[in-house]
């Protein structure tokens, strides 16, 4: 197929590989975006295998939490100089108390009140009043029977308000204070390392089907032989696991422990097992792209390669 200048200028947006490496992949795989990524980060060229989710958009997120609930919100403006305006800050504290009444999907929050307007229409009204465009781009709550939720804002500009917002949810009759405690470390944990899941077994399977798939080829790259590039690939996933997954990572606050082990240590203290349910983790703008620098010299040069 026809490789266009906008195709190989989006790759190289995802991987900051150089272009003329991006057109060749596109040439390679016929096209296809994600399976030209997986060929750069298989021939050792991609340089950011995670671009594709970077920060672009202004706002803030929010939480809010009242003990077994807790909510995280995203509310986006076009520039940082609203998002650190008292008006916009107001907002975005008062959809996620509102957020905490509903089951936290967006059309529940969009709809629920704060004073006697409607989410959706509070931010509409907002629009006029700040002179900016603004969006409730999304939400998520998490709830247990016994427990807490503890939450974490990175950074925060105010309180409850920041540019990251994690939540974990811990199912245990124990102590609360200790719940919180731990609680609140390993959302500083999931702040820090973005974990994929909770669990192996909760890794999305093309995910991590594709992590295989980019080891198999690497290791071939190697020469050796298949029996041991088995066994290259199965030593490279297990440590795949236990960088995405929660549970396994070494915990931030002691690396000589997984998070799991850290929960478990902390079961002591809180007089119940302890356990962890579930964690959202919010960064503000992660998936959306700001309009990209000029490529023109670049493209002009693929375009006539």
């Amino acid at each position: 197929m026809s490789i266009s200048a906008a195709m190989v200028k989006d790759l190289r947006e995802k991987t900051g590989a150089g272009m003329m490496d991006c057109k060749k992949a596109l040439i390679e795989t016929d096209g296809d975006m994600e399976a030209a990524v997986d060929w750069l980060r298989a021939k050792g060229i991609s340089k950011a295998d995670k671009k594709a989710g970077r920060t672009a958009a202004e706002g803030l997120v929010g939480v809010a939490a009242d003990g077994e609930s807790a909510v995280v919100v995203e509310v986006n403006s076009e520039t940082d100089f609203v998002a650190r305006n008292d008006a916009f800050q107001t907002i975005v504290r008062d959809v996620a108390k509102a957020a905490l009444g509903t089951d936290g999907s967006v059309e529940a929050v969009s709809a629920a009140m704060i004073g006697d307007k409607t989410v959706a229409a509070t931010i509409t009204d907002a629009i006029g009043n700040i002179g900016e465009n603004m969006a409730f781009r999304r939400s998520a709550k998490l709830s247990v029977d016994n427990g807490v939720v503890a939450t974490y804002v990175h950074n925060a500009v105010a309180d409850n308000l920041g540019k990251l917002g994690v939540l974990v949810a811990l199912n245990s009759t124990g102590k609360a204070d200790v719940l919180q405690s731990i609680g609140r470390q390993v959302a500083m944990h999931v702040a820090a390392t973005n974990p994929l899941a909770l669990k192996a077994e909760d890794v999305d399977a093309d995910v991590a089907e594709r992590e295989r798939n980019v080891f198999i080829e690497q290791a071939r790259e190697s020469g050796k032989p298949e029996a041991i590039i088995e066994k290259m690939v199965e030593g490279r996933m297990r440590k795949f696991y236990e960088e995405v997954v929660l549970l396994s990572q070494a915990f931030v606050m002691n690396p000589d422990l997984t998070v799991g082990a850290a929960v478990k240590a902390a079961e002591a203290e809180a007089g119940a097992p302890i356990e962890i349910t579930g964690f959202v983790r919010f960064q503000l703008g992660e998936g959306i792209e700001k309009e990209a620098s000029d490529f023109a010299a670049e493209v002009a040069a693929v375009a006539k390669g």
